[in-house]
């Protein structure tokens, strides 16, 4: 069976906010990820699919089970080193960018992975059975309705997102590999809340609606008719905006660790976030490294005001104080107030 081309990410109507926390996060994996709430029909799952499309392969490993990256021997799992540490050359394929989804009835041992406990104890050696972690390694991880899994499972996700390191441990015997991938979890807020403490580690948050222009929706019902009808002509009208964006993705990448930002510029970010009552660092930290990938986006090193008023619109309303079942909200005059 021919697979489906995937719908272009730059033919998506609307939803800006959303396709720039996109973005940002494969432009800086080290975001943490993003959660995005919204409505049935919003384009959510659409757009996570696109956006592997506009990256570039990856080079691998050859063989590695965890697409190990032969430039970058540092985060190699325990196989490449055993193999491949004192060999001047490591043989490699590229292999495509993937979105590798998580079902939402995963058990911890189909997503951390799991260690063959005879194996161990008989031949003493570490037989480890891949999980969804190791598939997504270097690639897109993403979890449709992240409100209905399970809380421990969430946890595995958020702990290796953020050390980029999955570990599994049974009796004494444990086992690591790289774990280092955009984390994008999406759920329907009618369905059901996720709690405050898992909220609070998803880097970005965006909450999506359907659109209330007349002329935006027909322009959706247009697309996607045309789409369907010739798929091919299609990809073919984006193709120029998809490579011309994908271009712009690895520029920022490049971009990125040259960035630069200034004392006042904490200050005001350290500011914003007393004034506003958020908890912790996380915060400040996230506004902080959202606002340089934005630079970097826009073809910049040094932050600006725009690069802020982005990150704390992106950043901050997911961890503002609320009384449970109330949505965090964001006093936008007094952001602009501060940021001046």
């Amino acid at each position: 069976m021919e697979r489906t081309a995937v719908y272009p990410f730059t033919a998506i109507v609307g939803q800006e906010e959303m396709k720039l926390s996109l973005l940002l996060n494969v432009i800086n994996p080290l975001l943490g990820g993003v959660l995005v709430k919204g409505e049935k029909g919003t384009a959510k799952s659409t757009a996570v699919r696109a956006l592997a499309e506009l990256l570039p392969p990856l080079d691998c490993v050859r063989g590695c089970r965890f697409h190990c990256d032969p430039e970058h021997r540092e985060d190699w799992c325990d196989d490449c080193r055993d193999a491949w540490e004192d060999a001047a050359e490591v043989p490699s394929d590229w292999c495509p960018m993937r979105v590798v989804e998580l079902p939402v009835n995963a058990t911890e041992d189909r997503v951390a992975g799991t260690l063959d406990m005879e194996t161990a104890i008989r031949q003493g050696k570490k037989k480890f059975e891949p999980g969804i972690l190791a598939d997504a390694n270097r690639n897109i991880l993403y979890v449709d309705e992240i409100n209905l899994l399970d809380d421990h499972v969430v946890d595995i996700l958020l702990d290796a997102a953020a050390m980029g390191v999955n570990t599994v441990e049974r009796e004494g015997i444990s086992y690591s590999h790289p774990a280092r991938f955009v984390l994008v979890g999406t759920m329907n807020p009618e369905e059901g809340d996720i709690r405050p403490q898992l909220l609070d580690r998803f880097g970005l948050s965006v909450t999506v609606t359907g659109e209330h222009e007349r002329e935006n929706r027909i322009e959706v019902i247009k697309r996607r008719l045309a789409y369907e009808r010739d798929t091919d002509a299609f990809l073919a009208q984006y193709a120029r905006e998809q490579e011309e964006l994908a271009q712009r993705i690895l520029a920022a990448r490049k971009l990125l660790p040259k960035g630069t930002i200034d004392d006042d510029t904490l200050g005001k970010v350290a500011d914003l976030s007393l004034a506003l009552g958020v908890d912790g660092h996380r915060a400040d930290i996230t506004v902080i490294k959202t606002a340089l990938t934005n630079a970097a986006f826009h073809g910049r090193t040094r932050v600006e005001r725009d690069d802020l008023l982005a990150a704390a619109k992106l950043a901050l309303p997911h961890r503002m104080r609320r009384r449970p079942f109330e949505e965090g909200t964001l006093d936008w005059d007094r952001v602009t107030e501060i940021l001046a």
